[in-house]
């Protein structure tokens, strides 16, 4: 035994003096504070950098129950290694990474089918950053479409136009700040809550370059009525002869209706409809990161806008206002196309719509609420407070009391001419099940009975304005 004992002793002063033991929390810089606006003098254990990190983000709470937010927020173990394997590949560079480029390639015609384009060999499109990169994109194209067929014809293309429904998202509001376009808002009203087509004649010029149908508002969920806003063109077009064409912003429920309302008439069905554009990371399923746009055929896409890069001894298209970005997210929504298919697609976006249909109808079912949709378009939803119902507590309230549960469902004002109307929204998403559905309820419930028992109205600080930017 004392042979032993002292062989370990001997062994002990072999140990590296230089190396440190410290536990967990009492490492430099986690005993300490770094400080958070100067880089550090030196450099930080990797465990040490990583916990401060990942202390610091988990205040941003369960991303699971964001009921705001459109973006996926689940995805298999599959998905999540696919991820990381592919997370150092930079998008833009097609020649280095061929095999991403392709893949991209296949992505974008498949939406092509997806959404019946005319000619599968005569059509073009893109992978963006997310659907905003796209709606610019098409945007673009149609400014530069107008342009180009007013210096044929001698006349000023100096005052372009752009029409959309005042519930647009804000997406479209800096792309007519961004590129000089006069943004024409039509009015959302209680009769037309949704772009439908009435009015047009009234905002429609020689200088309206097009108009944005949207499948699927922020706001309420709702559908833009693309058949009837092409229509009333067709009107315009007859008595004027003015040709304006549409972009479809299908942001959530271009990823949906082709699933779940095969027979709407949305898309390329629509001789008017030049372009439409999906965020793979809202219902296309996909970790933040990545949208799509696709256009009628390459005539309605300018040639100024196309960039040539070489790609395997040929040439190869290329378009994007963003330049480097991860090809991982591309990859992943491959991933989903061959993981899901056209049965999988639509039995995840039906049980998203179940979920946000069982929501709305037992919501519907509390005292306070009215429902303005039901989640039956894409799986989102939306109620007011009744008129008259209580002078002591807002929607405003019932939100800031269920971010203290953790769930995030926001409160908000209408679009400009329906500003005075303050919603309560839900985006149900793949990995809100029904058990958790039936938990949220429950809080509702909880904080609707304590906030109802209130003698006096709460101070105005929780409804000053809304937290949430859409």
């Amino acid at each position: 035994m004392t042979t032993t004992n002292n062989s370990r002793a001997r062994q002990s002063t072999n140990v590296d003096p230089t190396l440190s033991l410290n536990p967990v929390f009492v490492r430099p810089g986690e005993a300490t504070e770094f400080d958070k606006f100067t880089l550090p003098p030196g450099p930080s254990l990797p465990e040490t950098a990583y916990q401060i990190v990942h202390d610091e983000a988990i205040l941003d709470g369960n991303s699971r129950l964001n009921l705001a937010t459109f973006v996926s927020t689940w995805m298999d173990d599959e998905a999540k290694k696919l991820y990381a394997e592919a997370a150092d590949k930079n998008m833009i560079d097609k020649d280095e990474y061929p095999a991403t480029a392709a893949i991209e390639d296949r992505c974008w015609r498949i939406l092509a089918d997806l959404w019946h384009v005319p000619d599968k060999n005569d059509t073009i499109g893109t992978s963006t950053i997310g659907s905003s990169e796209a709606c610019m994109l098409g945007g673009l194209a149609l400014k530069r479409l107008w342009q180009e067929k007013r210096k044929a014809e001698g006349k000023p293309y100096d005052k372009p136009n752009l029409i959309m429904s005042s519930a647009v998202q804000v997406v479209w509001e800096k792309f007519c700040n961004y590129w000089d376009i006069e943004p024409r808002y039509v009015p959302v009203s209680p009769d037309h809550i949704i772009l439908d087509g009435y009015n047009l004649e009234d905002y429609v010029d020689e200088n309206t370059i097009g108009v944005v149908a949207i499948l699927g508002q922020t706001f309420t969920g709702l559908y833009d009525d693309a058949v009837a806003i092409a229509k009333k063109l067709d009107e315009i077009q007859e008595k004027t002869g003015l040709d304006v064409k549409m972009h479809i912003d299908g942001a959530s429920g271009a990823m949906v209706a082709p699933f779940c309302q095969p027979d709407l008439e949305w898309d390329f069905k629509i001789d008017r409809v030049n372009s439409i554009s999906t965020s793979g990371h809202k219902y296309g399923l996909v970790y933040p990161g990545v949208g799509w746009v696709v256009w009628r055929n390459t005539a309605v896409l300018p040639e100024s806008m196309i960039f040539h890069v070489s790609y395997l001894g040929g040439d190869m298209p290329t378009l994007a206002l963003n330049f480097s970005r991860p090809g991982s997210q591309v990859l992943l929504q491959y991933y989903q196309f061959l993981r899901l298919g056209f049965e999988g697609y639509r039995e995840v976006q039906q049980n998203s719509i179940d979920v946000a249909t069982y929501l709305s109808s037992e919501i519907a079912k509390i005292g306070p609420f009215e429902l303005v949709s039901k989640g039956d378009t894409i799986p989102v939803f939306a109620w007011v407070l009744k008129e008259g119902y209580t002078d002591k507590w807002t929607l405003y309230d019932l939100a800031d009391r269920l971010r203290m549960k953790g769930w995030l469902v926001p409160a908000y004002p209408m679009a400009d001419d329906m500003a005075d109307v303050v919603l309560q929204r839900i985006v149900v998403k793949v990995g809100l099940s029904r058990d958790l559905a039936s938990a949220l309820l429950a809080d509702i419930k909880g904080e609707v009975a304590y906030l109802d028992s209130l003698t006096v109205a709460l101070p105005d600080s929780a409804s000053s304005g809304s937290h949430f930017h859409h």
